[in-house]
C-alpha cells in the first residue's frame, strides 16, 4: 500500500490531544475517520508529536498507508472534505518511501509558546495564548533561558506521567521575541519530554515576574526535582510549528 506524509494544522481546544482515545475526541481519531470514509479502510496513523489536550499545531506531520494510489492533491482535498467542519486542515499530502516514519524519521521539532503580556483580558486570542497580567522582564527571561540550552537532565521539567526512557535531552534553542504585548518563545530540539516546554515556559515567566532569578533556573535544573518546577504554562498557548526530516 502506498504511504503518504500529511502536513496538518489544527485547533487543539476541542480534543483530548493528538493521540487516539476510545472515550474522547482526538485529532488522530478524527483524521483516521476521514481516511476510512475516503479510502474505505480503517488505518492507524502516526504523528511526529503527541500534543496534549488543548495544544495546537501549525505543522504537525503524520504518515498513513492507503489502499488506493492517489496523487497528493487528491488525498489532501478528500481528507479535508471529510474533516469538515472540524478545526483540522490537511495542508499537504505527498507520497513517501515505505520506510518513512513521521515520528522516528524526525530530526528536530520546533514549538512556539505564545504569551500575551497585558492586564486586559483576551478577546481574539482567547484560547490561543496565555495572558500574563504582570509586566515581564524580558531581559531576565532571556538570560534564564540560556541556562536551559544544551544537553541536560530535564527531570525538573518533566511530567510525572512522562513515559520517556530517559530524562536527558538536548535543547537546541530557546528564543524570546517580542512585538507589542506579544511575547513569543521559540523552542527547538530533536525530541521533548512530556510537558517539558510548558514547564520551562512557566518557570521562565516566574523569572519575568521577578519571583525567581536566572540563577534559580540553573539551580532547579541541576536539582533534578520535579517538585521545584514553577507553574506549568497552560496548553492553549503552545503550538507545534514545524518538524524537520
Amino acid at each position: 500500500m502506498p504511504r503518504y506524509r500529511l502536513l496538518i494544522e489544527y485547533d487543539g481546544a476541542p480534543y483530548r490531544g493528538w493521540q487516539y482515545q476510545a472515550d474522547a475526541p482526538s485529532v488522530q481519531g478524527a483524521i483516521e475517520d476521514a481516511i476510512a470514509r475516503f479510502d474505505g479502510q480503517r488505518v492507524t496513523i502516526q504523528g511526529a508529536g503527541r500534543t496534549d489536550a488543548g495544544v495546537h499545531a501549525l505543522g504537525q506531520v503524520a504518515h498513513c498507508d492507503l489502499r488506493g494510489d492517489h496523487d497528493g492533491g487528491t488525498v489532501r482535498d478528500a481528507l479535508n472534505f471529510y474533516l469538515r467542519p472540524q478545526p483540522i486542515a490537511v495542508l499537504a499530502a505527498e507520497p513517501v518511501a515505505d520506510d518513512f516514519n513521521a515520528r522516528f524519521s524526525a530530526t528536530k521539532r520546533h514549538y512556539l509558546y505564545r504569551v500575551v503580556n497585558r492586564r486586559p483580558d483576551l478577546a481574539l486570542d482567547l484560547g490561543r495564548a496565555w495572558r500574563v497580567g504582570r509586566p515581564l522582564d524580558i531581559a531576565a527571561m532571556r538570560e534564564a533561558a540560556k541556562r536551559l540550552i544544551g544537553h541536560h537532565d530535564f527531570t525538573t521539567f518533566r511530567s510525572t506521567e512522562c513515559q520517556s526512557k530517559s530524562p536527558i535531552k538536548t535543547l537546541d534553542r530557546i528564543d524570546i521575541e517580542t512585538e507589542g504585548w506579544n511575547v513569543n518563545l521559540y523552542v527547538s530540539a530533536r525530541s521533548f519530554l512530556h510537558n517539558q516546554v510548558r514547564s520551562m515556559v512557566g518557570s521562565l515567566v516566574h523569572v519575568g515576574e521577578g519571583k525567581w532569578t536566572p540563577d534559580d533556573i540553573a539551580r532547579i535544573l541541576d536539582a533534578r526535582d520535579r517538585t521545584l518546577c514553577g507553574q506549568v504554562a497552560p496548553a492553549e498557548g503552545l503550538y507545534l510549528v514545524k518538524v524537520d526530516y
